[in-house]
């Protein structure tokens, strides 16, 4: 049997899981899927396949381009990556991995504090032998503009109080008995938008989502603002953002999610100002590797008994 573990950039997959256990050639790829050519050559003779969350996308056309594949594992509990529908025709089975609620919540606060106080450009600028230049933003009774209000939402309105900022809250099917739940108040998003300090969303992307925040979205918002994105890159339209950071009418942005990723090294984000930029953090920290491997592990292994666990399909 041959396991393909995908997409471990740091290879450090070896690390945090016992692989030895499992009856089977390993395999670990640390560099970026180019393809779907490159995908079926890499999976090649491949009967499990470990896909860390959605770095490589496993459409119904990818699918069906890899006939030795029986089993494939997703980090997480879910993966709009893989088409579940089209795996269950071809008879391959999809199983995930629990995943902690923590870890994105506090990366979106690292982004905030980070813009809202330049700390990457005074870090670079003390380095290079200067001083002070920039006039930070205050959190402590600013208003905080939380865009869906779900897990990751709720953690970071609730942090945001812990601030002192005035929380409020937008989506689609938001009711104030929900809003009111997690102690903030439920508003338009036009409202949200026009009098919040800090916009920052935690969206699920669909066809209705797809560039939630356009040029509209932006105008709306205070010069003085800050937006914040570790959720998916196409609730943003970029090409707006860019303008919107190119022409002051935003304070600033903190991004982890791209519409391209790994984000290419021409793209116009890399010299966007007053942005802090972080490759897709949001996931990345030891205590979700502890979970995301050792399970994808025992993944394995249950499958190979014949009594298959966390199955999606």
């Amino acid at each position: 049997m041959r396991i393909v573990v995908l997409d471990d950039y740091q290879d450090v997959a070896r690390s945090y899981a016992d692989w030895a256990t499992l009856p089977a050639d390993f395999t670990v790829v640390t560099r970026p899927v180019t393809g779907t050519a490159d995908l079926t050559a890499l999976l090649s003779g491949a009967e499990v396949v470990v896909a860390m969350r959605e770095r490589t996308v496993f459409d119904a056309q990818r699918l069906a381009a890899l006939p030795d594949l029986r089993l494939l594992v997703t980090t997480g509990a879910a993966n709009a990556s893989i088409d579940l529908d089209a795996a269950r025709a071809h008879g391959i089975t999809v199983c995930g991995t629990d995943a902690p609620r923590t870890a994105t919540p506090e990366l979106t606060w690292g982004l905030i504090l980070a813009v809202a106080r330049s700390i990457p450009a005074e870090d670079a600028r003390m380095r290079a032998g200067g001083w002070q230049e920039t006039i930070g933003a205050d959190l402590a009774g600013s208003r905080l503009g939380v865009i869906g209000l779900g897990r990751l939402g709720s953690r970071v309105a609730r942090i945001g109080q812990a601030f002192g900022m005035d929380v409020v809250a937008w989506s689609a099917n938001l009711t104030p008995e929900r809003a009111a739940e997690v102690g903030v108040r439920a508003v338009g998003k036009e409202e949200l938008l026009e009098t919040s300090d800090v916009v920052t969303i935690h969206y699920k992307l669909s066809d209705r989502s797809r560039g939630l925040i356009g040029a509209n979205e932006l105008a709306l918002m205070r010069q003085s603002a800050i937006l914040v994105n570790t959720s998916r890159a196409g609730l943003i339209d970029t090409a707006a953002l860019t303008d919107a950071l190119d022409s002051g009418a935003i304070r600033g942005a903190g991004l982890d999610v791209y519409d391209t990723e790994p984000l290419p090294a021409d793209h116009p984000l890399r010299t966007s100002p007053r942005t802090v930029l972080t490759p897709h953090l949001g996931y990345v920290t030891e205590g979700t590797y502890r979970i995301f491997y050792p399970q994808a592990v025992e993944d394995i292994a249950a499958w190979i008994a014949g009594e298959p666990i966390r199955v999606l399909t």
